[in-house]
């Protein structure tokens, strides 16, 4: 049973505002439809106003526009999100397996392993590679040689580290293979999920900064530089040689061709296809809308003319202009 903590001291460790009763007794999180008696939930989005109304929970984490849209004792925050984050670790601190190198784990000679590091079963560490104090590698992690993890890093099971890159050139008719001889770097407060790919670099090291968080199922080409603080979701792709900056966030099923430079600040929604260089932050969005079978088929029909049409209509207008103006 978690530890039951009043907002009053909930706030006095991670600061927040506090309408309402100060000595209600909060013992886990929720969402504002589940929570019931001794549960905080919070609110951030004004599409959830009526479950706001009409929920249950002992308290809310909610941002100062939303003061006032609730009775219930409220922590009122800048970010009620993030907040509300925070306040379910209080509840829910972080699972880790044990501290040590797990026995049915392989790690080769020479390994330089830091403070507290916990290698789970089933893992590989190849030769040479480094790990930082407080790193965890959760079963079934591989890691090949020469590559380096940072303090505090979380590498979830299945995940591979330093694999060979896609590097082949072609030569009449067959594949030369491309030695792939960088490594993986990865920085500090680094979280990569399961399953993931990271390719070690062709010539220069594949470098993930500090503090970037990669959500299950992603692919790192070759090469890549992925800026400090990014954020990607599931199945999202990156090919080689492509740079990322900082403070970036990916959508899901997002892919990022090769050799390209992506500034920082830049968000990319979910299935977009990145086929250029994008100099200037922003979000920006490549998603061709569902529809129902036949009606798709038939405007992309009319999508692969619009060039065409285009033409025609430039022609049209050129046309009514010299009408207008008596020439034609």
């Amino acid at each position: 049973m978690a530890r039951a903590l009043t907002l009053e001291q909930i706030a006095a460790q991670l600061g927040g505002r506090i309408v309402g009763d100060a000595g209600v007794l909060i013992r886990q999180v929720a969402s504002l439809a589940a929570a019931g008696e001794g549960e905080i939930a919070f609110f951030s989005d004004s599409r959830y106003r009526r479950q706001l109304a009409a929920t249950r929970a002992s308290a809310v984490v909610v941002g100062p526009d939303a003061e006032s849209l609730t009775k219930r004792p409220r922590i009122v925050a800048d970010n009620p999100y993030a907040y509300f984050a925070r306040v379910s670790l209080l509840f829910n601190p972080r699972t880790v397996q044990p501290v040590g190198v797990h026995p049915a784990a392989s790690v080769a000679p020479g390994v330089r392993l830091g403070a507290r590091v916990s290698i789970g079963a089933g893992c590989v560490v190849g030769e040479g590679v480094e790990i930082g104090d407080d790193a965890c590698l959760y079963p079934g992690v591989v890691v090949y040689p020469g590559c380096r993890i940072g303090a505090r890093t979380i590498v979830h099971s299945a995940t591979v580290i330093g694999a060979d890159g896609f590097g082949f050139a072609e030569d009449h008719g067959r594949w030369v293979k491309i030695p792939q001889i960088g490594r993986v770097v990865i920085g500090e407060e680094v979280e990569i999920g399961a399953a993931c790919s990271i390719d070690r670099g062709a010539l220069e090291d594949t470098v993930i900064e500090d503090g970037v968080k990669l959500d299950n199922q992603i692919q790192i080409g070759h090469g890549c530089r992925i800026g400090a603080h990014t954020a990607m979701a599931g199945c999202a792709g990156v090919a080689g040689s492509t740079r990322i900056g900082r403070h970036c966030a990916i959508g899901a099923s997002a892919v990022i061709l090769g050799h390209l430079e992506i500034c920082d600040h830049v968000r990319v929604s979910a299935c977009t296809v990145i086929t250029r260089s994008i100099r200037r932050p922003g979000t920006y969005t490549g998603v061709y809308p569902f529809d129902a079978h036949a009606s798709w088929t038939r405007n992309a029909a009319l999508l692969r003319h619009l060039a065409a049409l285009g033409r025609r209509v430039r022609e049209l207008e050129r046309k009514l202009e010299a009408k207008e103006s008596g020439d034609g």
